[in-house]
């Protein structure tokens, strides 16, 4: 092969991988260009307040309120990230830390396994086993939805749908640890547990609140768990206790047959905007927060 048909076919890889570079970039504006130029019909005379901050939702009346959709989903993945946080701390701790190598090993399958379970069964799971269980501290409570169906049950479920998306990323960051930095920490004559929460966490923070917050951006994103055990009821949230219907939900109820309905078609593409931008925003904030505690090391 001669030396121009080299430089040939390597100017021809380099520009195929660029352009795919820049398809991948420009992916996610695309998507939101799209999402917007069908949302538009309602955002012009309504109004991007008055439809975020609307509390009715009564599409045959023309009135399309996000906020019980939007509220619904928060609490949720803040519910979600509450049990989050302790269970896979610990669990990463633990695995990473204490266990012995083959127990360690044995774990990492377990959780892979778990992470490729379709979120449909934690929904059945948690329509079986979690739904009865809120539902009797419910009735016990004196709460008024004692279904179980509620903002409780779906924030259990999709913390456990999560879970093991995050221990994977935590399990990646401990093992990322030099076994000289423990051992230095040892010889100043401190305790195992003090090197793991005074040096090893601390060392790590920027890449656990890196990681919980992915988690979050993907607990508020998940579906099919959460419509199954959240009760889809149109309504700000009150209590642990009460139905909600996140935005997810809601798209995945009411796409497709309100297609005709042109009106009823923009509120739930800019529905599906507001979820794109703030799963990119939480994903941005992670990027940031990885990237300034970087900086001050």
């Amino acid at each position: 092969m001669t030396i121009t048909k080299r430089l040939s076919h390597e100017y021809l890889r380099k520009g195929w991988m660029q352009v795919a570079l820049g398809i991948i970039l420009l992916l996610p504006f695309a998507i939101g260009l799209s999402l917007l130029y069908k949302a538009w019909p309602l955002l012009a005379p309504s109004g991007l307040i008055d439809v975020l901050l609307g509390s009715e939702w009564s599409p045959m009346q023309g009135k399309f309120g996000l906020w019980p959709f939007i509220s619904s989903s928060i609490i949720v993945s803040l519910m979600g990230l509450l049990f989050m946080v302790p269970v896979c701390l610990s669990a990463a701790i633990f695995i990473t830390q204490f266990a012995p190598a083959w127990l360690a090993r044995s774990l990492r399958s377990v959780i892979d396994i778990l992470a490729g379970i379709p979120s449909v069964i934690f929904g059945l799971w948690g329509v079986m086993t979690i739904v009865p269980i809120v539902g009797d501290l419910a009735t016990s409570y004196g709460a008024g939805n004692a279904t179980g169906y509620s903002i409780l049950a779906a924030g259990i479920v999709v913390s456990f749908s999560v879970m093991p998306f995050i221990l994977n990323m935590l399990i990646e960051l401990f093992e990322s640890v030099s076994i000289e930095l423990k051992e230095s920490a040892l010889s100043l004559g401190a305790s195992y547990w003090q090197v793991i929460k005074d040096v090893i966490v601390r060392k790590l923070k920027p890449g656990i609140i890196a990681s919980f917050t992915l988690g979050v951006s993907k607990a508020f994103g998940e579906t099919i768990a959460v419509l199954m055990v959240v009760g889809n009821v149109v309504q700000v949230p009150k209590g642990l206790f009460s139905a909600g219907y996140p935005l997810p939900a809601l798209l995945a109820n009411n796409y497709g047959e309100m297609m005709t309905i042109p009106m009823y078609d923009a509120a739930l593409m800019l529905s599906a905007l507001i979820l794109l931008i703030i799963v990119i925003f939480f994903n941005y904030i992670a990027h940031k927060v990885i990237r300034y505690y970087h900086a001050r090391i």
